[in-house]
């Protein structure tokens, strides 16, 4: 398997869709690697091996995965009937300097300019070897979808800025939501609080609502078969 990082968006789709239809374990294999028997403490083990498979290449975790391509790769847990499981991580929140970040700055656009979306098909019991790697979604989103984002993004960001980060829930925001991100609870590292000084705060990130990503799944599907 060519692992080597894809030096075009032909070559990229090309492995991606070579994949297609390989089970997550089947994949593994070729890699030299063993599943797991659940997720419930390797997370974060599907999209390591869709990155390793398909050379992804970022430096940092900011950057796009591949970086010199622009194009972020992220996986897609759907239903059989192409329902998503889940919410989709985007990137971690910058909490630290928020008053220097505009949405054309931010790392949630940066991540979303150009997404490669690898369906994972699955029942949320079914083992991760045994779970279905589906055809490939190259997405960019249209003028409609980055106004709903910026205007989330740029919602949170004013809560944000007042110093109660803490204070948004996963309710907030039509199609991007903040939740607590971090391996253990007690996670902290340093965002502006309500007195504008920093202060030791919980971890954010990202996520897309399954209905955004449902819609992207929706409107790329019918543009996919009128062509």
């Amino acid at each position: 398997m060519n692992t080597s990082t894809p030096q075009t968006l032909s070559d990229l789709l090309k492995r991606a869709r070579a994949i297609a239809g390989l089970t997550l374990g089947e994949l593994a294999s070729g890699l030299g690697e063993q599943p797991p028997a659940t997720l419930r403490r390797d997370k974060g083990w599907v999209g390591r091996m869709l990155e390793q498979a398909l050379g992804a290449d970022a430096s940092t975790a900011q950057a796009p995965d591949f970086a010199a391509l622009g194009i972020e790769l992220k996986t897609l847990p759907l239903t059989p009937e192409g329902r998503p499981l889940e919410s989709t991580f985007v990137t971690c929140v910058e909490l630290a300097d928020p008053d220097a970040i505009s949405w054309e700055t931010s790392h949630a656009r940066q991540k979303l300019a150009r997404v490669l979306f690898i369906p994972i098909l699955t029942h949320r019991r079914t083992p991760p070897g045994e779970r279905l790697i589906g055809q490939p979604l190259l997405w960019t989103p249209s003028p409609d979808e980055e106004a709903r984002l910026r205007n989330d993004w740029e919602r949170h960001m004013r809560t944000i800025r007042q110093g109660y980060a803490h204070a948004i829930t996963a309710e907030d925001g039509d199609v991007l939501q903040i939740r607590p991100k971090g391996a253990r609870a007690s996670s902290r590292v340093w965002g502006q609080g309500p007195s504008g000084e920093l202060e030791l705060i919980q971890p954010r990130a990202y996520y897309l609502r399954p209905s955004f990503t449902a819609e992207i799944i929706a409107r790329s599907f019918a543009l996919s078969t009128a062509s």
